[in-house]
């Protein structure tokens, strides 16, 4: 694969196993960028019939992220491999092998295949459209292309967290944006929302994550992330225009969370069973005046807890009989995706929201989750780190 064309790969890798393991076929299948659907990429790279996420074999292995397997005519077994990298879940490697092929070492050897399978993918994405081309269940509008290369993925995990994010309409969604970055010892999450619709809406919030990312990148605390993507909002802007954000950097060793709430996102906390919002001081969204100040504030997280972070486009939609969606939908939504993984949860929130509200939003609908396991033997912060609850 290391040696094939970007746009090869498949033909590359269907040769290879067909040599050597006996594969009468192999397929692979493109998540969408509503990860509702799984689009099979041709040997030519056409796309044909997506497959859903639910209620499929396909889905099945996806959802799970385990290999799966069917018997078919008594002699053929088809395998379901999920594509991934470091928890991004990118699609299904499908192969038929003979039965008498079908045995446990190659069923190893072709779990490890489909990992290798997602690298390449991962870097042929930089040198090939084709790939991106086959997710496209319909053409995605110039503001969802912006904010979608803006994206670092859907999902990831790491041995002290796991997170998963959605953004819909997934075709054509504006200013809501989600980013993250890890080293040894922190993960650094921002939540954002830009302000008005269209091209607009992703330009504003493409220089607002731009500039949170440069902050972050010169190692400084949120606090001056904040204030230094406020200056270069306002220098744009003129506080004509600002982007509500949500700061947390989580810090590996002690659990402990530094947060600034710069607007409208919300965050929500699982502990077992209980349920809670932690109500953060709201401060003044970037852009909007010159020269914020910004101050982080502090709360907890211990092994096992869950972080749910919304946009507006979620916690204030209403229900046909006026109900914000925020006062009891979501922690409904909470407990029953409980054993869900945390890449599987914002979808399945995003659903029961459809359910939920009176009509189709206008506006945008970000979910992301993180589940906290921490360092091993790290001790958890005390009841002075438990946050400020509402519910």
């Amino acid at each position: 694969m290391r040696a094939s064309a970007p746009h090869a790969l498949v033909n590359t890798l269907r040769g290879v196993l067909a040599e050597r393991y006996g594969a009468l076929s192999v397929e692979l299948l493109l998540a969408d960028h509503g990860a509702t659907a799984l689009t099979p990429f041709g040997a030519a790279g056409a796309s044909a019939a997506p497959v859903p996420v639910v209620n499929s074999a396909e889905g099945r292995a996806f959802g799970s992220r385990q290999p799966h397997q069917e018997t078919r005519h008594g002699d053929l077994v088809e395998h379901h491999f999920p594509v991934a990298v470091r928890g991004e879940r990118t699609g299904i490697l499908t192969v038929w092998l003979p039965a008498e092929r079908s045995v446990p070492d190659t069923v190893r050897d072709l779990v490890h295949t489909a990992g290798l399978l997602g690298h390449e993918l991962l870097v042929a994405e930089r040198d090939t459209d084709v790939y991106r081309r086959a997710r496209r269940l319909s053409r995605l509008t110039l503001a969802a292309e912006m904010q979608w290369q803006l994206l670092p993925a859907r999902s990831c995990s790491a041995e002290e967290y796991a997170i998963g994010a959605q953004l819909e309409p997934a075709h054509d969604t504006n200013g809501d944006n989600y980013d993250w970055a890890s080293d040894a010892d922190e993960l650094t999450l921002a939540v954002t929302d830009g302000m008005g619709t269209g091209v607009n809406a992703s330009m504003l919030t493409h220089l607002a994550v731009s500039a949170l990312r440069n902050a972050r990148r010169a190692g400084i605390s949120v606090e001056d992330q904040a204030a230094l993507a406020d200056q270069a909002l306002y220098a744009q802007y003129r506080g004509a225009a600002h982007v509500s954000t949500l700061l947390l950097r989580f810090d590996f060793a002690t659990g402990r969370v530094q947060a600034v709430d710069a607007g409208s996102p919300q965050l929500w906390r699982m502990r077992g069973r209980a349920i809670e919002r932690i109500a953060l001081d709201p401060q003044m969204p970037l852009g909007m005046f010159e020269e914020t100040h910004y101050k982080a504030q502090e709360f907890g997280v211990r092994p096992g807890d869950r972080l749910l972070i919304v946009s507006d486009g979620v916690y204030a939609v209403r229900s046909p009989q006026g109900e914000a969606y925020a006062e009891r939908a979501l922690a409904r939504a909470l407990h029953a995706t409980g054993l869900l993984p945390a890449a599987a949860v914002p979808r399945a929130v995003l659903r029961d929201l459809a359910d939920f509200r009176a009509a189709e939003s206008a506006d945008d609908a970000l979910v992301l989750c993180v589940d906290w396991f921490g360092k091993p033997g790290h001790r958890p912060p005390g009841p002075a780190g438990s946050g400020r609850g509402s519910r």
